[in-house]
């Protein structure tokens, strides 16, 4: 008998009636979440930051094509036994521990859901500003710093959301699927407009890295290159973690395991090729690179301008939505499932969104790079770790679905905390934090030489060393291993 603190009609396993998504509606869905304004700063923040075109896409593609492998790993319990990423940590975390996955990648997802809002904000603004030919932004508010056009788009921004956040995921399949296209062609026609306005493909891709000899940076490739690489595979690491929450709904794993494959790498590839093209692009045209794409497009005259940030404004809804609110509906309805719904998960999510003032994390390229997504890598791969751990390698992907709805069943372990996890979890976290701190504020924290290169793999430090901690703890304990399989 499920217990009432851990089973709602949102978190219960799907049916065979729910399980309808194909192939193609997976790569529709990554094509739609890829598509968007924080993935094209992905690599053209590279090209920011002194990396050539060829090198800012390599970095791009390299950590999309490291990533799929543990979305894959994870998506397969979704797939397989119907349960969201909130009842799949109690099999690791136990049922009560699982609350402190959920919460981290809810908090996370409540950054992104911030940053996502403030761009699809900008870009109204920036649209009002076209169309009334004035700056809209507004005198800068005290303790905010933005002005008060600003915020007031922000917060318009944010309430058009609710409207998809009353819902639920299937209106959210069918945004994807239908607008996936129409930004795929928007890409192809901003790539087009660059090349024709910088004279053609020679003078973006002969541009030099940063890195070259003669060049500012030269000789520091590497010291950039690995820590990005992390960023890049933080910036999916969130989904790596909340995928079963989609794949739950495959009709069999083939269609997860294709429709996956076939769209974030490949998807992730072409939009960091277009994005470094335009970029490289602008610095040829304009003479300054121009990272963020809802800027580019202000400075465009006519139809182009419009056209360029309704787009983007679509985009931002449908890719937010998926990629962010659904995850973070999903973890705090688990926190209390008798009284928080999905939808009521949404409307906590797009509250601490705005608490979080998510303009401050998109200020500067490295904060947004460095800090942002290689900082919150070092707090999710530790959990890719032990999910992976514990679904593969001690359970061979065989799970006691009713145990997982119940206080007393094979996942309580030790009053519904297993020590276990708990301890992987600090030993793959810790490592990381003097770096990520020296990082996040050189001022007031520094670190050495051997945690600044710790950090520097943070994700894959942080995944092996939980990995390894809770296989040898669970092996160490058999009875509680074999009670739980």
């Amino acid at each position: 008998m499920a217990d009432e603190a851990l089973w709602n009609t949102d978190l219960a396993p799907t049916g065979p009636g729910q399980r309808s998504w194909a192939w193609y509606h997976y790569t529709a869905l990554w094509s739609g979440m890829i598509v968007a304004v924080p993935a094209w700063m992905l690599a053209a923040g590279l090209v920011e930051q002194g990396m050539s075109a060829g090198q800012a896409a390599f970095t791009v593609l390299l950590g999309n094509g490291i990533v799929l492998v543990p979305m894959l790993l994870i998506g397969h319990a979704g797939a397989r036994h119907g349960i969201p990423y909130a009842v799949l940590v109690r099999a690791s975390f136990g049922t009560a521990g699982a609350r402190l996955p959920a919460l981290a990648r809810a908090l996370v997802a409540c950054g992104w859901y911030g940053i996502q809002t403030w761009i699809g904000g900008e870009a109204l603004l920036t649209l009002f500003g076209v169309l009334v030919r004035a700056d809209l932004r507004g005198a800068p508010l005290p303790m905010l710093d933005i002005g008060s056009g600003q915020l007031v788009a922000f917060l318009l921004f944010w309430s058009l959301q609710l409207f998809f956040v009353r819902k639920g995921l299937l209106t959210i399949r069918r945004l994807e699927t239908w607008t996936a296209p129409a930004k795929i062609l928007v890409c192809i026609a901003l790539v087009w407009w660059a090349v024709e306005a910088a004279g053609g493909l020679g003078p973006i891709f002969h541009a030099p890295s940063a890195f070259v000899p003669g060049g500012p940076k030269a000789g520091q490739f590497w010291a950039v290159f690995w820590p990005a690489l992390t960023a890049m595979i933080g910036y999916w690491a969130t989904l790596a973690l909340n995928i079963p929450d989609f794949t739950r709904f495959a009709r069999s794993q083939r269609d997860q395991l294709i429709g996956q494959s076939l769209g974030l790498p490949p998807m992730m590839g072409l939009i960091a090729l277009a994005s470094v093209i335009t970029t490289s692009a602008t610095v040829v045209i304009y003479g300054e690179a121009i990272w963020d794409p809802v800027a580019l497009s202000g400075r465009f005259e006519g139809p182009l301008v419009l056209l360029g940030l309704i787009v983007i404004s679509v985009d931002t809804i449908s890719c937010n939505i998926a990629a962010n609110l659904v995850s973070a509906s999903y973890d705090f309805s688990s926190l209390w499932p008798a009284r928080i719904s999905y939808r009521t998960g949404g409307m906590i999510t797009a509250a601490i969104a705005i608490l979080m003032m998510p303009w401050k994390l998109l200020a500067s390229t490295g904060g947004y790079i460095f800090v942002w997504l290689a900082g919150y890598s070092a707090l999710l791969g530790p959990i890719a770790g032990i999910l992976i751990a514990d679904y593969w390698l001690i359970r061979r992907t065989r799970l006691q679905v009713d145990d997982l709805y119940r206080a007393d069943g094979a996942y309580a372990y030790r009053r519904g905390w297993n020590p276990a996890a708990l301890i992987a979890f600090a030993a793959g976290v810790l490592p990381n934090l003097p770096g990520f701190l020296a990082t996040a504020a050189p001022g007031a924290f520094a670190a050495g030489p051997v945690w600044m290169a710790i950090y520097t793999w943070a994700w894959f430090v942080g995944l092996a060393v939980a990995l390894l901690v809770y296989l040898a703890l669970m092996r160490l304990s058999p009875r509680v291993a074999a009670r739980a399989a």
